[in-house]
């Protein structure tokens, strides 16, 4: 696979009946008035257009609900980062368990949640395939609930353990199904903000999960920890109280033979209630184009197709790279924000949770700011300019730590140190979170779900289920002992490695803003999957806002 292949671009098949591609007048010298604008697709732009989804109609906000049970799904997996983060820090805990806030045991209880998640993403892709996304999870959520009666009551560490296990197992699940559901659902130029919005659940959980524990540590017994653990299955109540009131996605019953429910689906929220909606007759005519009924999703074991063509290839790697890189660019010390704290300066457990709320609170802002963003900003530009800011504030961040450590080796107690640059490495840690979560939270939802097509989209997301917790293990197994061994300078080796995302980025991301599901097709079908993805139509709009023309190339 290479970037740099044959610059000869194919003429792009359209996936779209005659009816819908003639609609709109082509020449190579325009004619009509209005503005000449540059888009990726100018077909599926004039149908966006002539459709006019309103987006206060009933329809819609019914739209919304769906997303929003998705997204109780990302809020499961939120609030268990921000949970256990502020756990561990309790005095209540660490005494029922006999454990520090550091070391192989801390290790030990963060990394069985990830092991869980490994083990049960082959399971997820086989449910959500055979059943649906919205059985799918539905059974997550019944896992977890499980998981958080063992923990919730656990007394000893070895129960503890197994819990967080069965935790992880179940949370797989809900994040294959999901995050499926939530960008299948999405008529085309919402599919951003819905797949972004999807994940920002991760602060939907994680800020309530801060702010519950900064309450209950106040608690001197041992309910202390127990509260936010039975906590945990809220929304999980949720998702089975409401999940069977949401419309199934509608690729799902193309690829599984209800053309007709899929149809009605698309005319009564893609096409406000208008079978003959262009963009209608567009989505439906690609998905009979695109979507097999005799694809791997009927074979639960079959992954060979993702690495037997150009295409396939080209697909998996843009999950391979956001599933990594998205656990991998120093977001993984969020699980350890109360430690990173303390050799900061912030030494007590209070001030460490209030902390705590403020980074999650800044990051929120920063992921939602983007998530309004998504449908508008060009995916590749962001991850490269992103990824390498991040690299800058990681090393603001290290550099000020490093200041900081010598300077506790020259005091005479072997703690003091000047506040100042406490204070400087907070506001730069803080400035890491905000531009990781403004660049890579609502992108990990749409990345690979945009690259995977339907009949893989379950199989792919089991996949980069498996990558994130494979790399959630590195981050919460390592970090403890890393932190406990070289301290502060384990944040030096994230600093280089975003350097190499950027390049990564710039070389071998794939933009997706702007196409279809299926027209993605075409783009990962060229030599250069890379060039062909940022080759623009341009469209003349008229004062209404339609398109009135195409330019053709002279």
């Amino acid at each position: 696979m290479s970037s740099h292949g044959s610059d000869h671009i194919s003429s792009e098949k359209q996936a779209t009946s005659t009816g819908v591609t003639s609609a709109i007048p082509a020449t190579s010298s325009p004619h009509a008035n209005g503005k000449t604008k540059a888009v990726h697709n100018a077909e599926l732009f004039a149908a966006i257009k002539e459709a006019n989804i309103n987006p206060r109609s009933k329809e819609a906000f019914k739209l919304y609900f769906c997303v929003f049970i998705a997204f109780c799904c990302a809020c499961t997996n939120g609030y268990d980062g921000s949970l256990m983060t502020s756990i561990i820090a309790m005095p209540g805990f660490r005494k029922q368990f006999n454990t520090d806030t550091e070391g192989p045991t801390v290790s030990v209880i963060y990394s069985l949640y990830t092991v869980g998640s490994m083990i049960g993403a082959p399971f997820a892709a086989v449910l959500s395939d055979r059943f649906g996304r919205r059985k799918g999870m539905f059974m997550g959520a019944i896992v977890i609930i499980i998981g958080m009666i063992i923990i919730a009551s656990a007394h000893h560490l070895p129960q503890f353990i197994v819990g967080r296990f069965i935790l992880g197992f179940g949370i797989a699940i809900m994040t294959v199904a999901a995050p499926a559901y939530a960008i299948e659902i999405a008529p085309p130029h919402w599919r951003g903000r819905f797949a972004g919005f999807y994940n920002c659940g991760w602060f939907g959980g994680a800020i309530p999960a801060a702010i519950i524990t900064f309450g209950t540590n106040y608690m001197d017994n041992e309910w202390s920890f127990r509260v936010p653990l039975i906590l945990q299955a809220f929304t999980c109540i949720l998702v089975m109280a409401f999940v069977f009131f949401i419309p199934e996605s509608p690729r799902f019953q193309m690829a599984n033979g209800q053309e007709e429910a899929a149809v009605a689906f698309l005319v009564k929220y893609h096409g406000n209630g208008d079978p003959n909606s262009a963009l209608v007759r567009l989505e439906v005519e690609e998905m009979r184009d695109g979507i097999r009924q005799d694809g791997i999703d009927k074979t639960w074991w079959d992954y060979r197709p993702f690495l037997f063509s150009h295409n396939a290839r080209w697909r998996i790697a843009q999950v391979l790279m956001i599933s990594i890189f998205g656990q991998f660019s120093g977001n993984g010390l969020g699980y350890f924000n109360t430690q990173i704290f303390a050799r900061i300066g912030v030494t007590e457990v209070p001030a460490q949770l209030g902390y705590n709320i403020l980074n999650q609170g800044l990051s929120a802002i920063g992921a939602l700011t983007a998530v309004s963003q998504t449908d508008r900003m060009p995916r590749r530009k962001v991850l490269v300019i992103g990824t390498f800011m991040c690299a800058v504030a990681l090393a603001a961040n290290s550099g000020l730590s490093e200041v900081i450590f010598n300077q506790k080796k020259k005091s005479a107690d072997g703690l003091t140190f000047d506040l100042n640059y406490g204070k400087g490495a907070l506001a730069s840690y803080f400035l890491f979170n905000i531009i990781f979560s403004f660049t890579y939270t609502p992108l990990q939802g749409v990345i690979p779900t945009e690259a995977l097509e339907t009949t893989t989209r379950a199989k792919g997301l089991a996949l980069s289920g498996f990558l994130v917790s494979a790399i959630g293990f590195i981050n919460q197994f390592a970090t403890p002992i890393a932190l406990k061994n070289i301290e502060h300078r384990y944040i030096f080796v994230f600093v280089g490695w975003d350097i190499f995302e950027s390049i990564m980025w710039y070389f071998f991301c794939v933009e997706s803003q702007g196409r279809t599901l299926e027209q993605l097709e075409w783009v990962y079908d060229q030599p250069n999957p890379v060039k062909a993805s940022l080759k623009v139509d341009k469209v003349v709009v008229d004062d209404t806002g339609k398109v009135a023309e195409k330019i053709l190339d002279a």
